[in-house]
C-alpha cells in the first residue's frame, strides 16, 4: 500500500512539472505572438506613411514646379502646329511573307477535308 502511495505522488508531481511545462511554453508562444503583431503594426504604419509621401511627392503641382524650376522649357506656340492636308501619305505596308507551314496545311482544293471517306458501296 505504502509503495502505491508513492507512486501516485511521483505520478503527481511528474504530471504537475508537465503542465507547468506546457503553461510556460504557450506564455512564450504568446509573446512571440504579440511581438509579431506588434512588428506587422510598426510596418504596416511605415508603409501608410511612405504611402503618403509618395502621393505628396507625385503631386502634379510639385512636379510643375520642379519643371519650372529646374527645366529650360518654351511654351507650345500656335505656329508649331500644322494641318492633316500636310501631313506625308502613310506608307503602304510589304506583303506578307510566304508561310512554308501554311502552304502546307492549306488544302489543295475546296473538297478536302480530314474526314475520311464513305466507301464506295455504302452510297
Amino acid at each position: 500500500m505504502r509503495l502505491i502511495n508513492i507512486l501516485v505522488i511521483a505520478v503527481l508531481i511528474l504530471s504537475a512539472s508537465f503542465v507547468y511545462k506546457i503553461k510556460f511554453d504557450s506564455t512564450l508562444q504568446a509573446e512571440r505572438v504579440a511581438k509579431i503583431g506588434n512588428e506587422l503594426r510598426r510596418e504596416r504604419d511605415v508603409i501608410a506613411r511612405l504611402r503618403a509621401e509618395w502621393a505628396r511627392l507625385d503631386t502634379p503641382d510639385r512636379i510643375q514646379g520642379l519643371a519650372e524650376r529646374h527645366l529650360k522649357l518654351k511654351a507650345v506656340a500656335a505656329t508649331q502646329f500644322d494641318t492633316f492636308d500636310a501631313l506625308p501619305e502613310r506608307p503602304v505596308p510589304p506583303p506578307p511573307a510566304a508561310d512554308p507551314i501554311a502552304t502546307i496545311l492549306a488544302p489543295s482544293s475546296p473538297e478536302t477535308t480530314g474526314s475520311v471517306p464513305a466507301p464506295k458501296g455504302a452510297r
